[in-house]
């Protein structure tokens, strides 16, 4: 994978550690952007659309949770990748963090050789996603009234479009790739996070609550102990 053209922006309040990180990126070969505030993170991405945000949690004003939902919620950037940063004694943020579409975290400090690692594993596996979902054919998967567009992370509920963050929509095609098979817990973790972070099984129900609030509550249906299935009515 030719990590050189892959744009990276950096959103954190505190210079030193722009510097830093910039830096290390910068050596791999990556185009990199900085933004001090959420506010001015918000305007890049929209004249950029980078391939991943490096995202700090706390910041004044407008803080990381803020950002990564207001992301999500446009269409036209919801996609992009987001890697919060997070001090180790703010550990309690990572469920707000996933429950606002993050894809990964990553724990200040952190050594730059381990960080590259990570952003590259990021990237290398939401390349595999995006490849394995492009098999699923036809473009889109019709059950009643709902219809999912697979090539545009869209989906219509009863004739109203529903955009759906990353992780929501890569669950929801997993589901209903096979309708009323039931999905493990695991297989569902290993589809959407794979194997370099770890997710709670607080985490999964989450972002299950939230595909129903969208999609119908009777759609997507737990089975106890084991994981979840769509049911195809």
């Amino acid at each position: 994978m030719d990590f050189s053209k892959k744009t990276i922006l950096i959103v954190d309040d505190e210079s030193d550690i722009l510097e830093f990180i910039s830096y290390n990126l910068n050596k791999e070969g990556f185009n990199v952007h900085s933004a001090k505030s959420g506010n001015e993170a918000l305007g890049i991405i929209s004249d950029i659309i980078p391939d991943l945000v490096l995202l700090d949690v706390m910041m004044p004003g407008m803080d990381g949770i803020e950002v990564c939902e207001r992301i999500r919620k446009n269409p036209v950037v919801s996609h992009i990748l987001i890697a919060m940063l997070t001090a180790r004694s703010e550990s309690y943020s990572q469920i707000a963090g996933f429950d606002a579409g993050a894809d990964d975290y990553i724990i200040k400090p952190i050594r730059p050789k381990l960080l590259v690692s990570r952003i590259k594993a990021l990237l290398k596996r939401s390349k595999v996603n995006n490849d394995n979902n492009d098999t699923f054919s036809p473009d889109f998967r019709e059950f009643g009234d709902i219809r999912i567009h697979l090539d545009n992370y869209k989906v219509v509920v009863d004739k109203k479009d529903i955009m759906l963050p990353k992780k929501e929509f890569q669950i929801l095609t997993l589901l209903t790739s096979k309708p009323s098979r039931v999905f493990t817990r695991d297989e569902i973790y290993n589809h959407v996070w794979g194997n370099e972070v770890f997710v709670s099984d607080r985490t999964i129900d989450v972002y299950i609550r939230k595909l129903r609030e969208k999609i119908g509550q009777d759609r997507i249906m737990t089975i106890k102990s084991v994981g979840y299935k769509f049911e195809a009515v």
